[in-house]
């Protein structure tokens, strides 16, 4: 009788939590269907009046409701891929050290600073970025830059004008800061999650360090490397607080890196609660909804790149 009880009670309790785990993915997909539809009723009279044109048009002014997203799209592509040059290398560089090089008194406190650097709000990289690293830069690096490589053909392009301190390559240099603890913390724990066996195998028959990172520890640990990367990313595309800071702000685009430019979220940040008439509203509701297409593009364009090497090493195998 008692074991009849206890197979009928777990019967019941394997029920529940299928039910419970079936509704809490139907209510993280019903979350994101209902923010697409926000998205698209509030941005579907700019959509409306400036079509497609809306993505290659620089204009933005309120005042003759004459609205584009080439500006903070570019900005916000910019200096995403300036981050993920400093990022990935730097935190790829950090989990290496910590999971195969760092000794073991070193290893735990190092690993809590950079676990503490990713808690640090977004503001405060800001505020640290306007009134300490900015005045920095311009003093040093961006003369430095201005004189010795803005001389060079075409790659100089991205390195003239006036040193203000603030501007594109300020902001992807600052996001590249913020990232940074995302991708290493994810990458220590997927590098920390390859089978010791697998390791000491490749040393035994006299890998060096790098040959085993890059033979064995990278393929096994693929997959949690490149969402690391994408989540890094994803913090990159959508960040408000710290952009704003120190992007400048400005709706122009400029070949040189050093200029004050835009981002979407800056640009969100910004206007959004002085935004006056219907269509100043949903262009900005219009800009949002290509963050969030962005956002999906690069997720889904990663997620292809995982099927293609998956399916590559079927072959080979």
């Amino acid at each position: 009788m008692m074991r009849k009880y206890s197979h009928l009670r777990h019967r019941y309790l394997d029920i529940l939590y299928r039910g419970v785990t079936k509704f809490s993915a139907i209510i993280v997909l019903c979350i994101l269907i209902a923010i697409i539809v926000v998205l698209f009723s509030g941005a579907f009279l700019a959509i409306q009046k400036f079509g497609l044109g809306f993505l290659t048009s620089s204009a933005w002014n309120p005042v003759t409701e004459k609205f584009g997203a080439l500006v903070p799209v570019f900005g916000t592509l910019v200096t995403s891929a300036i981050a993920m040059l400093i990022g990935v290398p730097i935190s790829f560089g950090i989990a290496l050290f910590l999971t195969e090089l760092s000794p073991p008194w070193l290893r735990r406190p190092l690993g809590i600073a950079i676990e503490m650097l990713a808690a640090v709000p977004s503001i405060i990289f800001g505020m640290w970025g306007l009134f300490v690293f900015a005045p920095v830069f311009a003093d040093t690096v961006e003369p430095w830059l201005i004189n010795n490589i803005g001389p060079i053909p075409i790659i100089g392009m991205l390195f003239h004008g006036a040193p203000m301190g603030i501007g594109v390559l300020t902001a992807g240099l600052i996001l590249g800061i913020m990232v940074i603890p995302f991708i290493a913390s994810i990458m220590r724990d997927v590098f920390n999650a390859v089978p010791s066996a697998l390791r000491e195998s490749a040393y035994a028959v006299g890998a060096t360090t790098w040959e085993v990172v890059w033979h064995v520890i990278l393929p096994y640990a693929r997959v949690g490397v490149i969402g690391g990367i994408m989540l890094g990313l994803g913090r990159a595309l959508g960040e408000t607080m710290a952009v704003t800071f120190v992007i400048g702000n400005a709706q122009t685009i400029n070949t040189s890196l050093l200029m004050p430019g835009n981002s979407i979220a800056a640009a969100l940040a910004n206007e959004f609660t002085e935004a006056i008439g219907d269509i100043y509203i949903s262009s900005l509701l219009y800009v949002g909804l290509l963050l969030f297409a962005i956002t999906f593009v690069v997720l889904a364009i990663s997620r292809i790149m995982l099927m293609r090497l998956e399916k590559r090493e079927g072959v080979k195998i």
